[in-house]
């Protein structure tokens, strides 16, 4: 970890997780992360935007080595990654004060066991002058906790915007350099993290929106020196329609479901609609929520175990339903050995999305000539219910 700077007196203490696969025991990371803390040299105050995360509290004591004073830091939002080494910043400067949103003050002391006397709060687009700059502290909740919130430097032109469009990426790239790198890395971030709240993080685009931005500085991933290639991704992921497009995760236990699903994704392709099947006995479970974000329709392939789905398409089926995903239609297929309740058991995992739903094809035991036409059927509804909303 190494301080760079960015422009004068503002600096970049980045820590590069480069071998790091899976983020919250949950997220995949193909390409690692980095945990981006900065530091601002005011002409009669010293600020430290975040921290990083535990594991790495050497590199960052050894990053502050030469900063003699630390008069404020910022916690954007309370998470371990972001604000896990606040408490050893608060050690080692023992004047420090921590900024914070209301809602931040509790989160702090319980997750981190920072004295409360050492957190004050700011209030939303409350502002402090540290001697010749002047920051303004802008509430973005639910981007991804309820106390998150952005910081921005006005003389700069910085805005500091924790989560909000990072990456998941390490790179030793201070800017970015490969926008088709950083888009995929952003979306995949954006579909894990950010997707449930989109209805709430389109408030934030446009509180941020009056805001004369250069850089975009996030807490995760390169720098953005074009602001407007990630904020126009995200206008287009949150506010855009959704694609010509249907994902179908699927899972096949004796090959009878698999034969279901490549039927159906020749009989949408030969109709003009794109399709993207993910088998989840192997694929990224990463790249199926990036699939999602622009899916106007979701089919399900599930094989019956016990009556029900099988469980790792219960789970992805949860998943769709956790992301909240902008699809408007949805439908089920699949074979089931004698008995099955696994479309009713797959809906209720996904009633929260309001999906319009197209009568699913199950079939008992291998697909039939009747199996096949039925798909060719539901093909030609889904194409037709995608015609209807004029989609590209």
């Amino acid at each position: 970890m190494i301080k760079r700077e960015i422009v004068k007196n503002v600096h970049l203490l980045a820590g590069v997780d480069w071998h790091r696969r899976l983020f919250d025991s949950l997220i995949p990371l193909p390409d690692g992360t980095s945990y981006n803390a900065y530091f601002i040299r005011g002409g009669t105050r010293n600020v430290l935007l975040d921290s990083a995360d535990p594991r790495f509290c050497a590199e960052f004591t050894e990053a502050l080595a030469g900063i003699d004073r630390v008069d404020y830091v910022v916690s954007h939002h309370t998470e371990q990654d972001h604000s896990g080494l606040i408490p050893a910043v608060l050690e080692k400067y023992p004047g420090a004060v921590v900024l914070a949103s209301q809602k931040a003050r509790d989160l702090l002391a319980d997750h981190l066991a920072i004295a409360p006397e050492r957190i004050r709060s700011v209030a939303d687009g409350e502002t402090l002058d540290i001697g010749g700059r002047t920051l303004k502290f802008i509430y973005t909740p639910w981007v991804h906790w309820p106390e998150t919130m952005c910081t921005y430097l006005a003389e700069d032109r910085i805005l500091f915007s924790c989560d909000f469009f990072g990456s998941h990426l390490a790179t030793t790239d201070m800017f970015v350099s490969d926008e088709s790198t950083v888009y995929e890395a952003a979306k995949r971030y954006y579909a894990e993290i950010m997707m449930p709240f989109r209805q709430v993080v389109a408030g934030n685009l446009e509180k941020i929106k009056p805001l004369a931005i250069d850089i975009i500085a996030p807490s995760h991933g390169p720098l953005h020196r074009k602001p407007e290639f990630i904020v126009n991704a995200y206008r287009d992921w949150i506010l855009g329609p959704p694609r010509n497009l249907v994902v179908i995760p699927f899972i096949s236990m004796h090959g009878s479901t698999a034969r279901m699903v490549e039927c159906l994704v020749d009989c949408l392709t030969t109709r003009g609609v794109k399709v993207m099947p993910f088998d989840l006995a192997v694929t990224d479970i990463g790249k199926l929520a990036i699939a999602l974000v622009d899916a106007a329709t979701i089919v399900v392939g599930t094989p019956t175990v016990h009556v029900g789905p099988h469980p790792m398409v219960s789970y992805a089926a949860g998943l769709a339903g956790n992301l909240r995903p902008k699809a408007k239609f949805a439908s089920i297929i699949g074979s089931y050995g004698w008995s099955t309740r696994a479309v009713e058991t797959i809906a209720g995992l996904v009633q929260n999305l309001k999906l319009d739903i197209i009568p699913p094809v199950l079939c008992k035991g291998l697909p039939r000539a009747k199996d096949f036409e039925a798909l060719d059927a539901l093909a030609g509804a889904i194409a037709a219910k995608h015609a209807g909303l004029k989609l590209k």
